[in-house]
C-alpha cells in the first residue's frame, strides 16, 4: 500500500501527545483548587495518541491478515517481540534514580524497581521492562484474536468480542469504584482495550467505509468531550483525573481523528514527515529513558519549573531522534529498532 502522508503526520503528533503524557509538564502549577489544571488537561487531551497508533495499525495490516492470518502474526509478531525484549533490558539494567545511585549505589536503586516488578509479575509480563512498553504486548494481543477469528472464519465475532472486552475494561478499570470489580491484570494492559481500536481499523479497510469530514469532526470533539467529562466525574469517586487511558468516549475520539486523516491523504506531505515517521516506533521505545534522566539533570542543576515544562517535549523529541539516528549508524539496529 502507498504511503498516506496524513497518517504518517498523525502518528507524529500522537508521538509528541505520548511524550506529552510522560513527560507530565505543568504538574507543579495550581490553578483551580489546588489542582494543576493544565498539566491534567494537557494529559488527558493528549490520550488519544495510542489508540490513533492502535487504529492505524488494524487499518494497515487488515489485507495481509485476511489473506494469511497466521503467517501474518508471525511476521507482525517477531520483530516486535524482538525490540520489546531488548528495550524490556536496557531499562531493567539502566539506572533511574541518580541520586541514589551517587549515595547508595547502583544495586540499591536497581534492587528497589526489579522488587516492585515482581510484585506484580503478571503485569510486568505485559508490559516489560517499563511502563510504556505495554503498547506491544497490548497491540500483539489484539493481532492475535484477530488472526484466530480469521483463521476460523468468524470475522462477524470481531467487534462483538473486541466490545465485551473494552467493556470489562472499563468496569474493572476506570470505572472500578463504580462496580466494585476487580482484575488481576490491570486493564490498559493485554487485549482489553487495543482489541477493540484495533478491529476498528480493521473493519474500515475491511468495508471500505468513509465518512464527511464534518462527521468526523463532530466524532472527535464528542468523543473528546465525553472523555474529559468522565474523567471529571470520576473525580467524585476518588479516581485522579489524570490516569485514564481509555474511557467510553476514547474509541468515538479516535475514529474521528482517524477518519479526518483519511478524508486528507495529503496532509502533511512533506520530506521530512516521511523521514521521520520511519523512526516513530524507535522514538517511542527509548523516549521515557530520556525523560528520566533530563528530569533528574532538571533536578540536579534546579532548573526553574516553568522552564523545564515548556523545553521538556521538544527537547525529548530532538534527543530521542538523534539517539535513535546514531543507532542506526551500528549494528545495534538489527536488536533495539524493528
Amino acid at each position: 500500500m502507498k504511503q498516506i502522508s496524513s497518517f504518517e503526520w498523525g502518528r507524529i503528533i500522537a508521538l509528541f501527545a505520548v511524550i506529552a503524557i510522560h513527560a507530565k509538564p505543568f504538574m507543579t502549577m495550581p490553578i483551580i483548587d489546588d489542582l494543576p489544571w493544565v498539566g491534567l488537561l494537557v494529559n488527558q487531551v493528549s490520550r488519544f495518541a495510542v489508540p490513533l497508533f492502535f487504529i492505524l495499525a488494524g487499518f494497515l495490516v487488515q489485507p495481509r491478515l485476511i489473506a494469511a492470518p497466521f503467517q501474518t502474526l508471525k511476521r507482525y509478531s517477531f520483530p516486535l517481540l524482538k525490540v520489546w525484549a531488548a528495550w524490556s533490558i536496557i531499562y531493567l539494567l539502566t539506572p533511574f534514580n541518580l541520586q541514589t545511585v551517587a549515595e547508595k549505589g547502583y544495586l540499591a536503586e536497581r534492587s528497589g524497581y526489579w522488587n516492585y516488578l515482581l510484585q506484580n509479575p503478571l503485569n510486568t509480563l505485559f508490559e516489560g521492562g517499563l511502563v510504556h512498553l505495554w503498547y506491544i504486548p497490548a497491540l500483539l494481543s489484539a493481532v492475535a484474536i484477530l488472526a484466530a477469528l480469521i483463521s476460523i472464519k468468524q470475522e462477524k465475532c470481531i467487534l462483538p468480542i473486541a466490545f465485551a472486552l473494552y467493556i470489562f475494561g472499563l468496569i474493572a478499570g476506570s470505572y472500578e469504584p463504580i462496580f466494585g470489580i476487580e482484575s488481576p491484570l490491570l486493564t490498559r494492559n493485554g487485549p482489553f482495550f487495543s482489541t477493540l481500536i484495533v478491529a476498528l481499523g480493521f473493519e474500515i479497510r475491511r468495508h471500505k467505509l468513509t465518512i464527511s469530514q464534518p462527521i468526523a469532526l463532530s466524532l472527535l470533539l464528542g468523543g473528546m468531550s465525553l472523555h474529559l467529562a468522565e474523567a471529571y466525574f470520576l473525580m467524585s469517586k476518588g479516581v485522579d483525573f489524570n490516569i485514564h487511558d481509555f474511557l467510553v468516549g476514547t474509541p468515538v475520539w479516535v475514529l474521528g481523528i482517524f477518519f479526518l486523516l483519511q478524508a486528507n491523504p495529503t496532509f502533511g506531505d512533506c520530506p521530512r514527515v516521511s523521514r521521520w515517521s520511519k523512526d516513530v516506533l524507535g522514538v517511542y521505545l527509548c523516549h521515557l529513558l530520556v525523560i528520566i534522566y533530563i528530569l533528574n539533570i532538571a533536578r540536579m542543576i534546579n532548573i526553574d519549573d516553568l522552564i523545564r515544562d515548556l523545553t521538556i517535549i521538544p527537547l525529548t523529541f530532538i534527543i530521542s531522534m538523534v539517539l535513535i539516528w546514531l543507532i542506526e549508524l551500528t549494528p545495534l539496529k538489527r536488536v533495539l529498532l524493528r
